[in-house]
């Protein structure tokens, strides 16, 4: 049986890829920060523990249950877990900044780097990156979290180089607008970090971001479902060659394309209509 360990299982697209990866047969290792949430996937009949990605122990001791379940085993690990804080990248405290980081990126790099051992003396693995299109190209009031995929996709870029004569390929997932609970979990880290009252920008705040945090009914344009991911995840794992890339949704297709093709300025113009 081929085993998958998933980090960020809670909800969303975590959720749904190991629901759907266990049904079709993969021994998945679904994680949560929470322990509350793994009791919860466990009651659905997933095996889950927790692995918080802002703990060395937690993701060293997820690790050594992990092939504790599998025999010593691990074929594949996507890396998902993540957050947003949102606000002016000048309302940003370094602190702020420091603290996503340690979830989206330094968590990351800690696990993975824990899993290559096992999969360099096995001869395979695959390690899937859960990017964004906002590793392609920035939009306003999202500094903290394109930072960290800007980031990733770099890092991800170098260890495909590197790893390429060990039989692991290293694989990136760039969605766009999917149907998850980012936007409502980021309002906890933007009330603690974001003095937003005090900003020179506080009309704006109040003439755009806050609405959108506090009052969305309506899905974004082009927004897809976590079975969107959830596809092209099947790929990167089942393939026997999978690509380096797979864009998910109609924004990352043409920010893709319209990044290679206009001048900075004017896809500056058209990014800030966005």
């Amino acid at each position: 049986m081929r085993s998958v360990l998933i980090t960020g299982c809670s909800s969303g697209i975590g959720y749904h890829a190991a629901h759907a990866l266990a049904k079709r047969g993969w021994q998945v290792l679904a994680t949560c920060r929470k322990p509350t949430d793994c009791a919860r996937l466990q009651a659905e009949g997933l095996d889950s523990f927790p692995l918080d990605l802002t703990d060395r122990d937690s993701i060293h001791t997820a690790v050594d249950e992990t092939l504790a379940r599998t025999g010593g085993r691990l074929d594949a690990l996507f890396n998902n877990g993540a957050f947003a804080l949102p606000g002016a990248v000048e309302d940003l405290p370094t602190d702020g900044l420091r603290a996503l980081f340690e979830t989206n990126l330094f968590g990351w790099h800690e696990l993975t780097r824990a899993v290559i051992p096992v999969m360099r003396a096995q001869g395979h693995g695959r390690i899937v990156q859960n990017s964004s299109v906002l590793g392609l190209a920035a939009l306003k009031w999202r500094g903290a979290y394109v930072a960290s995929k800007f980031a990733l996709e770099g890092l991800s870029d170098v260890m495909r180089l590197e790893l390429a004569d060990t039989g692991i390929h290293v694989i990136l997932i760039e969605p766009g607008p999917i149907t998850s609970q980012i936007r409502q979990n980021s309002i906890p880290h933007f009330e603690t970090w974001i003095d937003w009252e005090n900003s020179p920008r506080a009309a704006q705040y109040r003439d755009s971001l806050l609405a959108r945090l506090y009052d969305k009914s309506e899905p974004d344009f082009f927004e897809l479902p976590p079975e969107a991911v959830t596809r092209r995840l099947i790929h990167a794992l089942e393939s026997r060659r999978p690509r380096a890339r797979y864009p998910v949704t109609t924004p990352t297709y043409l920010l893709s394309a319209l990044r290679r093709i206009l001048p900075t300025r004017l896809l500056d113009l058209i990014l800030q209509r966005m």
